[in-house]
């Protein structure tokens, strides 16, 4: 893994002056398909460390076969309720969902026009940023904290191509857990999830190993 000392996480500088006191949020989209314990303690240690922590789910152009959305946004609604006892300055904001991150961007923008942005992306996606929509425009936007995925390490060609474009990146000081929502999907493992959301799950028959007999019900508004 690369990590050297002018990579490593700090709160993150605000680009212009005047904004000196802005506020510093935090912007995590996932695929929450479904939310785990992972996406639990990286949204736990996003709100330690930012003024405020935007949280959605959204579809992922690059999967396929994904849960249908309106469910992963009541999961992930789930789990950020849960989370906001503790740390009540995680938000759920569904109407910023988009495939396209940039468009996401642009909504914060307007809903927070004096705030200053941080994109949280995992390093497993690294490899697949600089095929985003419009990558340079969005990369202008905000600036990226890139949180270690065991087994997916942080190559310094990734890092340095990013740079070039013009991405102003950090390495948290922290690292996602072991688990994965991929690895629930294939395997059924309720350790990766919460017992909210699991309990969901069951209610819904969202997954091959849910109760079949369960009776699904509309997820909530």
């Amino acid at each position: 893994m690369v990590k050297s000392p002018s990579h490593d996480w700090q709160r993150p500088a605000t680009p212009i002056e005047s904004q000196e006191h802005s506020t510093q949020i935090a912007l995590f989209g996932t695929s929450a398909d479904p939310p785990t314990v992972g996406h639990q303690r990286i949204l736990a240690a996003l709100a330690q460390r930012f003024d405020q922590v935007v949280v959605w789910a959204s579809d992922n152009p690059f999967k396929q076969g994904q849960t249908p959305l309106c469910h992963r946004q009541a999961m992930l609604k789930r789990l950020v309720t849960e989370l906001q006892t503790q740390y009540p300055n995680v938000s759920l904001y569904p109407h910023l969902s988009d495939s396209k991150t940039l468009r996401t961007v642009e909504r914060a923008q307007q809903h927070w026009p004096h705030a200053s942005f941080t994109l949280v992306v995992g390093s497993d996606i690294l490899a697949s940023l600089l095929h985003w929509y419009r990558v340079e425009e969005l990369l202008c936007q905000v600036q990226l904290l890139v949180v270690p995925r065991p087994g997916s390490q942080i190559e310094a060609g990734a890092l340095t191509g990013l740079q070039q474009q013009g991405a102003q990146v950090a390495i948290a000081d922290f690292s996602g857990p072991a688990v994965s929502s991929s690895a629930y999907r294939a395997a059924g493992d309720l350790d990766q999830i919460p017992p909210t959301i699991a309990a969901y799950i069951k209610q819904q028959g969202l997954y091959p190993w849910a109760d079949c007999n369960s009776t699904p019900l509309m997820p909530p508004a």
